[in-house]
């Protein structure tokens, strides 16, 4: 066995000496809470008695709703944290920070043979690998992804196609010494790292791809082997042809596409074009903080000019594109951190439904980002000292660390990071109707209101604000009839918003509590009826996600007002709606726990006959577990009878 170079060794030690730093500097991020998605990804971790057998882990892990492939894999990776919820999001953010770690471990790995089968000597493919796997790994722009709990899925996608890359390279390495051990390398690597990637977030299915990238800028040489056409044909451009097809499929050019949605496919493309270079300012020109997870201000591009410059990024992302095409012969690098960085966002960033802008969808791309600038270090030593040319990197290195240790520590201080994201934010109405609760919280109404009055002149359209105005005056005692008339007017006219939904069902929870006026139950109930007349002109009329939702806060309404006959009734209703055992055994819950056991008896009889019609495909758990949750009900309601 050949012992290590002195040069080995050093590159080694540093590395460690770089985990060790990227450790300490995310580490003040453990104190920091829960966030927006983790909640109702993690909160099936405590449905029917928490996960402790076969069945509760196999409904868990296989009811996952974030993405068609249902990230069972990621999903399973949470159960190293815990068992239940409520839970502690430390040890969540902990288990994130290490596989950020080993996912700078195997990128290090891949880029390592990334620059070997690129033709580079062994000491410079070692510096090359070393400067841009330390650089991603400290970067500041990737501590959200590593500290908001819930992106591990993120994570685990990226950890798959950084192995499976790196597998793919070390076996191309040996093409020339032994070919069938290469082209199984090359293969097991592909398909695992593929798999395992998209089971943990669908832009894992982009390995294929991303790998065709990498051959596309590998440089022609005479030594160096390229895989047979055959291989890369079946094994690279024939799944990224597929996945290219599959996205053209849902090329919609329709006026309204997505109903949840501000914008339509044609406006997400344009804006996306803009968000593109944001993403790329950030990564180059790094700062402590952004905006966060408030991302709903963004201003939306309705055509190639509004915004002006609009058209200017959809330009410049083409000279993008074709640089890395035109430079991929003479600047390899260059041509792979271009055109890997456009590939790897081509699914969360083009045509599908989502929001339009978060940072962790840089995670993966960004990988090989930052080879070019190693690259332009090694030429910059043939002119100016090494030494010189070595304290530059260092210094690039401890400056990324600083803005990470900084941003780590905003993100472990719950009440500050609110603060922060609301300030940086002015035109989110998610971000100024939290910075509205955040005055609410510490006693400072008259800020409060201050800035929801200035939020609504600002941005007249957003029914969030409407309704965020309306439950602080429910939460600070100071609301009146009129108020409801006012914001039931106001959405009426507004757009339909899925976070105005949600405003509704906590105002349903504040006006249930105890020592609440009945006159606010009432009131509750006249707005929600305004909203799901289409007489009265409500967008929200024409959303059956929301009109089954009416019928269930009626009958939480009618419970709290001691009326079960009329509660009942609406939970009948809204148990159809839904049509699924899980919504119908909380409804019985609720009755139950009300202190109406004849009326939860005859819901549970209800909500029983929906679970016999129910197809084992729309079930989110085994029937045992159904079976035995409605025998054990049964019972507590039978014994209460008595």
């Amino acid at each position: 066995m050949r012992r290590p170079s002195n040069y080995e060794i050093t590159n080694t030690l540093f590395f460690a000496l770089a985990l060790a730093l990227a450790f300490f500097c995310l580490r003040p991020g453990l104190s920091g809470p829960f966030l927006f998605d983790d909640a109702p990804n993690l909160q099936d971790l405590s449905a029917y008695g928490g996960v402790t057998d076969w069945d509760t882990f196999r409904a868990f892990v296989f009811s996952g709703f974030s993405g068609p492939s249902g990230r069972p894999l990621a999903l399973a990776s949470f159960l190293l944290n815990d068992n239940a919820w409520p839970s502690d999001p430390a040890s969540f953010k902990y288990t994130n920070i290490l596989l950020h770690l080993l996912c700078g471990c195997l990128l290090l790995w891949a880029t390592l043979q990334l620059c070997r089968n690129y033709g580079l000597p062994e000491r410079k493919a070692q510096a090359y690998a070393l400067f841009s796997a330390t650089v991603w790994l400290l970067h500041p722009f990737l501590v959200s992804t590593t500290l908001y709990a819930v992106q591990r899925m993120t994570q685990l996608a990226a950890l798959f196609v950084f192995a499976g890359m790196a597998g793919y390279l070390h076996g191309r390495q040996r093409l020339a010494q032994r070919p069938r051990a290469a082209y199984a390398w090359m293969l097991a690597s592909l398909g695992l790292g593929t798999v395992l990637a998209t089971l943990s977030k669908e832009n894992g299915a982009l390995l294929p791809l991303l790998l065709a990238v990498v051959e596309f800028c590998a440089p022609q040489t005479q030594t160096r082997p390229r895989p047979a056409r055959l291989f890369l044909a079946l094994c690279l451009w024939l799944p990224s042809i597929a996945l290219l097809g599959y996205l053209l499929r849902m090329v919609d050019f329709s006026s309204n596409p997505w109903p949840h949605r501000t914008f339509n496919q044609p406006e997400r493309l344009w804006t996306e074009a803009r968000l593109m270079w944001d993403y790329l300012r950030n990564l180059f020109l790094p700062r402590i903080e952004g905006s966060g997870l408030y991302q709903d201000g963004i201003v939306v591009s309705h055509g190639w000019l509004s915004p002006p410059s609009t058209l200017l990024a959809a330009v410049g992302l083409l000279a993008l594109f074709f640089v890395g095409i035109f430079a991929r012969k003479r600047w390899p690098f260059l041509g792979l951190a271009l055109l890997f960085f456009l590939a790897g966002h081509l699914l969360e960033s083009t045509v599908v439904g989502l929001e339009l802008y978060f940072e962790h969808r840089n995670y993966l791309p960004a990988a090989f980002l930052f080879l070019p600038i190693a690259q332009g270090l090694d030429a910059l030593g043939r002119h100016i000292s090494r030494r010189l040319v070595a304290g530059l990197a260092i210094a690039i290195v401890a400056t990324l660390a600083f803005l990470t240790y900084q941003r780590a520590t905003l993100w472990g201080q719950p009440e500050g990071l609110e603060l922060y994201w609301a300030l940086a934010a002015p035109n989110s109405p998610r971000a100024q109707n939290a910075l509205a609760n955040y005055y609410t919280r510490h006693g400072e109404a008259d800020k409060a209101d201050t800035v929801m009055r200035s939020a609504m002149q600002k941005m007249p359209d957003s029914p969030l604000l409407t309704m965020g105005y309306l439950l602080e005056k429910v939460y600070l005692g100071s609301a009146r009839p009129e108020d409801f008339d006012w914001a039931a007017q106001r959405l009426t006219e507004q757009p339909f918003d899925a976070q105005a939904v949600m405003a509704l069902r906590q105002l349903v929870d504040k006006v249930t509590q105890k020592g609440q006026p009945s006159w606010t139950r009432h009131a509750t109930e006249a707005l929600l009826d305004r909203l799901s007349q289409a007489e009265n002109h409500s967008r929200y009329a024409l959303f059956p996600i929301f009109l089954r939702f009416i019928p269930y806060l009626k009958a939480r309404l009618a419970l709290a007002d001691g009326r079960p006959d009329e509660a009942e009734a609406q939970y009948r209703i809204a148990m159809q709606k839904y049509g699924n055992i899980d919504s119908a055994m909380q409804m019985v819950a609720e009755m139950g726990n009300a202190g109406y056991p004849q009326h939860a008896m005859r819901l549970l009889d209800q909500a029983e006959a929906i679970y016999h019609a129910q197809s084992e495909a729309s079930l989110k758990f085994p029937r045992s577990i159904y079976d035995r949750e409605i025998a054990r009900i049964r019972a507590i309601l039978q014994n209460e009878m008595r």
